[in-house]
């Protein structure tokens, strides 16, 4: 999938996340709560893990992978979770404290986009700490958003409702902005039916970082490819700080530029074809 359709996908499922959050929290009322932070507690949690849980889905949607979707799903809703549920009573501390105004909400929201781009990291091809400084920019913005949409409307429903949409989409677009601006390797898809889909490598590029697999099981790879001639594990790129390795995993061959390889260092641009599909290889130095 394009980069411009995962910021769209990640913008779009973040924003049905906080539009989910927002209606849940109405059907089941804070009444219960026996002070406005356990409340706050509760709501964040809620609006958290909507929003994580989305953003993990919109990983398997650009994946086309249901498998890492679910993982993603569990992983990036349950951080989400947690870092509503500290985000939004730390924003209203900071709301008190300061006497009022937007900025102690907006520095909650921030911490809250932090730690569901932390989760985001976890589970995408980019590095952690790239995810965080995402989810902590979309978080931000997303807060400062939020802010000014329940200051202007005039229906307290219909505020929290825009509100919670735009931080979600924030949160969404920033992780997956700033992940392909300071990408430093990817792989993407030249040919059959995953043309156009792009992975991001930066997290397996450290020698002590995992390797990835291409190949055609969802369960054994981290780049899956819908080809009958693509074996379940048919290659492996593993990370040397500096640069990846390609070795052939397969009976049928892996090329590299039209020839038969066994191992070999990849370089910027290089096409590689397993079964009947085409990849190209991206690295920035």
């Amino acid at each position: 999938m394009t980069r411009q359709m995962r910021l769209f996908y990640y913008g779009v499922l973040g924003a049905i996340g906080g539009l989910i959050g927002w209606h849940v929290s109405n059907l089941l009322g804070l009444s219960f709560a026996p002070s406005i932070y356990v409340a706050e507690i509760a709501l964040g949690a809620l609006i958290g893990f909507c929003v994580g849980a989305c953003i993990g889905i919109a990983e398997g949607v650009v994946r086309r992978n249901l498998a890492q979707g679910l993982r993603a799903f569990a992983i990036t809703g349950g951080l989400g979770l947690i870092g509503g549920a500290v985000a939004l009573p730390v924003s209203e501390g900071f709301f008190q404290l300061l006497g009022g105004g937007t900025i102690g909400r907006v520095i909650g929201w921030g911490l809250f986009g932090l730690v569901t781009g932390l989760a985001a990291g976890f589970t995408a091809g980019t590095q952690r700490w790239k995810g965080a400084l995402g989810g902590l920019l979309g978080g931000l913005l997303g807060g400062e958003l939020f802010s000014v949409i329940y200051a202007l409307v005039k229906s307290t429903q219909v505020g929290k409702a825009l509100g919670f949409i735009l931080l979600g989409a924030a949160v969404g677009v920033f992780i997956a902005l700033i992940a392909y601006l300071l990408s430093r390797a990817w792989i993407e898809v030249k040919s059959g039916k995953m043309k156009g889909s792009e992975f991001i490598l930066d997290k397996f590029l450290p020698v002590t970082g995992p390797s990835a697999f291409i190949g055609s099981d969802a369960l054994k790879s981290e780049i899956v490819l819908p080809d009958p001639d693509v074996a379940p594990q048919h290659a492996m790129l593993k990370g040397h700080g500096t640069h990846f390795t390609l070795k052939d995993m397969s009976l049928s061959g892996t090329f590299i530029n039209g020839k038969k390889i066994e191992q070999v260092k990849l370089s910027d641009k290089q096409v590689i074809r397993v079964g009947n599909t085409e990849l190209i290889y991206h690295e920035k130095r």
